[in-house]
This record gives C-alpha cells, structure tokens and sequence, in this order.
C-alpha cells in the first residue's frame, strides 16, 4: 500500500492566495515528515478551487524542498499546453530528481481556460489524444517531428536526454480518467489510471477491469498488464480524529463554502450550460466514500477499496478543514497512526 497527498492549494473562503499555495508546500514537507510515499499537485486557472496555475512548476519547488518523497501532477491540463514545452519540463524534473517526479496529464474540462491560452475548443474535445501521443514521443525518443492540424514542426533533438540507462525511458506518466474513452485511450498505450475522489469502490472497479480488458485487446502481455495496473492511482479525502462524528464534522464545517465558492466559478468556454454538484451532499457523499474517522477505520476503509479494486496507490487530500495547523496535524496522523495498520 502506497499512500500519498493529494494537494490542491485550495482557497477557501476568507484566505488569500498565498495562504492556500504556503499550506501547500507545507503539506508536501510535512508528508515527507510523516513518512507518506508521494505528493500530488492539483492545476487549475482563474477559480480558487485551486490556486496552483502551474503543477509543474510547484512540482520542481517541492522536489527541491523535499529529499525522498515522490513528487507528481494530478494533473497537468494538457490541452491548455503544448506537450512539447511540458515534455521539456516534465525531463528536466525527471533527471534532476533522479526519478522522483511523475508526470500527470488530463484533458480538463471546457472552460475559458481554452480561450484565454488560444488551444480553443477542439483542442478539448478532439486533440487530446494526438497531445498525448506527442508527449510520450517526446520523453521516449532521441529525436521528433510532427506533422498534423495542430503541431507540425521539423525534425529536432530532445533535450535534455538523460545519459543514464536508469533514467532514459523518462519519467513514468499517468492519465486521468473519467470516462470510458478515456480509460481505453490510457490502456491502448500502457499508461495507468488517476482515478478521482467522486467515484466509489463499485466504479473504480469497473474502470480498473475495462483498462485491462483493453490493454489486453490493444497486445499487452498479461505479465506488462499486471505491472501497469500496480500504479493505477485512486484519489479520495482524508481526515483524522479520535471519532468519526468528529472527523465528519470537521469537513462539514469547512468543504461546503469552499466548494460552492470555487466550483461555482468555473466558466464554460462556448456558454454551455453546467450543473454544478449541491456542496453539502458531495461534502456527504465524500466522507463516505474516504477514509473519514479513527485511524481505525480509515485504515479498514482503505484497504477494503484496495481489495474491492485492485487498486493500491491512493492520493488523499489532507486540507479538506482549511487550517494550515490541522491539516498539518491531519497528515502526521496520516503517517503515524493510519500506515502502520496498513503495514
């Protein structure tokens, strides 16, 4: 069992941007402290959702706060990015780290993110498969081209490259997947999944067997399958107390203003219309579905989803009360009290 944070910067209501981006970082240096195996970055634009514009760029100021911990994007958006400058950061940080960074990717959703950086709407809902592809050419091969509606440029090396064997395949990447063209576009090229913290055991478990069942299909080997599959990655909320009411409450208080506030401001490219999720019951609905309570039972909670799923690397997100002193206490709690059990 792999646990991790999962870090969104988020703002909630009454705090300023620097106070959600400081807690961040101290969350991936206090769950290095804790003894937790990664930290996960959040990217989002223009919503106080999250305030982390860049998860690369934070990615690197914590790989260089941080001296054992795995630093990873949950996710960057890759249609609001060329994947060749992403390619480019994402090597740098895989070599300097000496393997310790993980490059996410998603495809986002349809917001005025696509206008404000000029990818435009197609570039979200067509052109994230050719993204893709591109980006995995460039952090596997010595050197690229392109040729298509979006990216066509000459032949020209990549760097940097690493000399050293160890390191040469670049660094490992994932996609998150909420559909199932998504799950099938990560199976037919080998990349494992980033599940998010909506779905329960029952779900996931559904997407973990058709990735395997595509993967399978697209000429994997049985014995590569099972070694992709072991990275999959479940998102989901942590929060720790002496009881359960108590943890609950804890979120209660804290989720629902933050979520309304920044999921209410995300802003549809083309004016499409968007339900939003009511705050209290996805508040609810969350501290059922993650591990919310005693170490006990957030421990049990955790190792029932592995089980149900087959899933074994989780990205827990520890700042669900808003208060830099509590979720710090949150992860060192994480770390002491709940991954022992899990041992």
């Amino acid at each position: 069992m792999r646990v991790g944070a999962f870090v969104l910067a988020a703002q909630f209501p009454g705090q300023g941007h620097g106070e959600a981006l400081h807690r961040a970082v101290r969350s991936a240096v206090v769950a290095e402290q804790a003894g937790l195996d990664a930290v996960w970055l959040a990217e989002h634009h223009f919503v106080p959702y999250g305030v982390c514009p860049s998860a690369v760029t934070l990615a690197a100021l914590l790989l260089g706060r941080t001296q054992r911990i795995g630093v990873g994007t949950a996710v960057s958006v890759l249609p609001t990015a060329h994947p060749v400058a992403l390619g480019e950061q994402a090597a740098l940080l895989h070599l300097l780290s000496e393997g310790r960074f993980t490059l996410g990717v998603g495809r986002g959703g349809p917001w005025v993110d696509l206008e404000v950086f000029g990818a435009g709407l197609a570039a979200y809902e067509e052109g994230f498969p050719d993204s893709l592809d591109l980006l995995l050419r460039w952090l596997r091969e010595p050197r690229v081209s392109a040729c298509g509606p979006r990216f066509s440029f000459r032949e020209v090396p990549v760097v940097p490259r690493p000399d050293d064997l160890e390191y040469r395949s670049g660094p490992p990447v994932m996609v998150a997947c909420t559909s199932p063209a998504s799950v099938e576009l990560a199976a037919v090229r080998g990349l494992p999944m980033l599940l998010g913290m909506h779905s329960g055991d029952e779900e996931k478990a559904e997407m973990v067997a058709l990735w395997r069942k595509c993967a399978l299909a697209a000429g994997s080997s049985p014995e590569t399958v099972a070694a992709v599959a072991a990275r999959h990655v479940a998102a989901g909320v942590v929060q720790i107390a002496d009881r359960r009411q108590e943890a609950a409450e804890t979120l209660a208080k804290a989720m629902p203003g933050w979520l309304h506030q920044g999921l209410a401001a995300h802003v549809t490219v083309d004016g499409r219309p968007r339900r939003m999720r009511d705050p209290f019951a996805y508040t609810r609905l969350l501290c059922e579905l993650h591990p919310v309570g005693a170490p006990r039972l957030c421990a049990d909670r955790l190792a029932a989803t592995a089980e149900r799923t087959g899933i074994t690397r989780f990205a827990l997100l520890a700042e669900g009360s808003g208060d830099l002193s509590a979720t710090e206490e949150n992860l060192r709690r994480l770390g002491t009290e709940v991954l022992p059990l899990l041992r």
